[in-house]
């Protein structure tokens, strides 16, 4: 059993047949789950699975694989999936996992084997086909400093067929997954309302003299009983100058009288991730510098929203926000006009305030797979997140949204989310 319910059979039944119809000729695709990741002795953190993985049928487990071979001439091996066989030592140690018949109703994949079938049957597989498609983990934020199970059974595959072509799956899976269903917004949708709850608990509770990490136990608390394994990503919550420390997570700091908390976080449902920036003041009263700030971001998040039509270049869009940035550090008095024609254009004057980029893809990843030079298309799900940071004032504010991309206007998922500094002070204020 899982926390949450799967997506319909036929949503993964989908996605493999989309898949499939861009393999090569003859070929043979081979997907892996993630390993659990050990910490010492013998511990281990939490198992997260492989995305492409999930994504293609549904199963939520490790030692999980997926074969698809369209041009198999033996039926039954066209879609194979290979699970972890319960036993009684399992049962006892670990609990229950899915049979088989219940790996055929999520997935719709009516081959299914144990895990430790899967040598001798993928060599008989293999051996037919003309090539292998092996997936990797190929974001271009990625830093890989330890070998996955991905890739040492995908090393395994090539020396034991080293003649056979290696193509790559994911392109074809960065393509696929760009642009979500409507299945997939309804999960957006749920992890975002759950970070709604989130919220609405945080502006009750925070006042000055608590501390960075009591504000964190409200967002697990609200999370795990709402069916959350776990955050999307590890929360910010920043007071005062650490919200101009861009990836501060240490959450360890007393919130003072006048602070500015920043705070970014977001739960994942379903393997789904929201992911949320607001900026609330600890005594419930904004500054009026804290105020100017504040809308000045606020502004910048509403325009930069309406650019986020169909056929827009990420690339463009994002200098094009640059510059709105620009005018407002100007209106706030951080630097001239003057300043800007005389400054260096390949360092220009803004980035001291706002380092980082503006909108990412967003899905079954935070930071979710797809192309940065693929031209915008509906269906696409973005964050906005505009932000200005003036650390010698002790002011940092960032403000994010989720945004669905649609043929006619963007859908902004968290409109339900309070953003106003009006609406904010008066729910602070009434404890509602």
């Amino acid at each position: 059993m899982t926390r949450y319910q799967p997506l319909p059979q036929d949503f993964y039944k989908g996605n493999r047949a989309r898949f499939a119809a861009q393999m090569q000729a003859g070929c043979v695709a081979v997907f892996y789950s993630n390993d659990v990741p050990p910490t010492n002795a013998d511990g281990t953190t939490h198992f997260r699975q492989n995305n492409d993985l999930l994504y293609l049928c549904g199963i939520d487990q490790e030692e999980t694989s997926l074969v698809i071979f369209p041009d198999s001439g033996f039926g039954k091996h066209k879609e194979i999936l290979f699970i972890q066989e319960t036993n009684e030592e399992i049962l006892l140690w670990h609990g229950y996992k899915y049979t088989k018949e219940e790996a055929r109703a999520i997935s719709g994949i009516d081959t299914v084997y144990y895990t430790h079938e899967m040598e001798r049957v993928l060599f008989q597989v293999i051996v037919e086909s003309a090539g292998i498609y092996l997936n990797s983990n190929e974001h271009f934020r990625s830093v890989i400093e330890v070998e996955t199970r991905e890739m040492r059974l995908g090393k395994a595959l090539k020396a034991v067929f080293p003649y056979h072509e290696i193509y790559r799956s994911a392109p074809i899976m960065h393509k696929l997954r760009y642009v979500k269903q409507a299945a997939e917004v309804q999960m957006l949708e749920k992890a975002i309302q759950i970070t709604n709850q989130a919220f609405h608990r945080i502006l009750k509770m925070v006042k000055p003299g608590i501390m960075e990490y009591e504000v964190e136990a409200e967002l697990i608390h609200e999370g795990v009983r709402n069916g959350c394994r776990n955050h999307g990503y590890l929360p910010i919550i920043a007071s005062g100058a650490n919200a101009c420390v861009l990836h501060y997570n240490d959450n360890n700091n007393r919130i003072a009288d006048g602070d500015l908390i920043l705070m970014d976080f977001g739960h994942e449902y379903g393997n789904y991730n929201s992911d949320l920036t607001r900026c609330v003041p600890a005594n419930g009263k904004f500054s009026d510098r804290q105020k100017a700030v504040y809308n000045a971001v606020l502004r910048v998040n509403k325009a930069a929203t309406a650019l986020l039509v169909p056929g827009a270049k990420l690339d463009t869009y994002t200098t094009t926000v640059g510059k709105m940035v620009e005018e407002e550090l100007i209106g706030l008095g951080l630097f001239t006009k003057a300043d800007v024609a005389a400054q260096n254009p390949e360092k220009p004057l803004f980035r001291k305030y706002f380092a980082h980029g503006v909108s990412h893809s967003l899905g079954l990843d935070v930071h979710d797979v797809g192309s940065r030079f693929q031209a915008i298309e509906a269906g696409m799900v973005f964050t906005v997140e505009p932000g200005i940071y003036i650390r010698e004032e002790g002011i940092g504010v960032r403000i994010e949204n989720n945004i669905l991309i649609t043929e006619t206007a963007p859908i902004n998922l968290m409109r339900d989310i309070p953003i106003e500094v009006e609406h904010i002070e008066d729910l602070m204020r009434s404890g509602k």
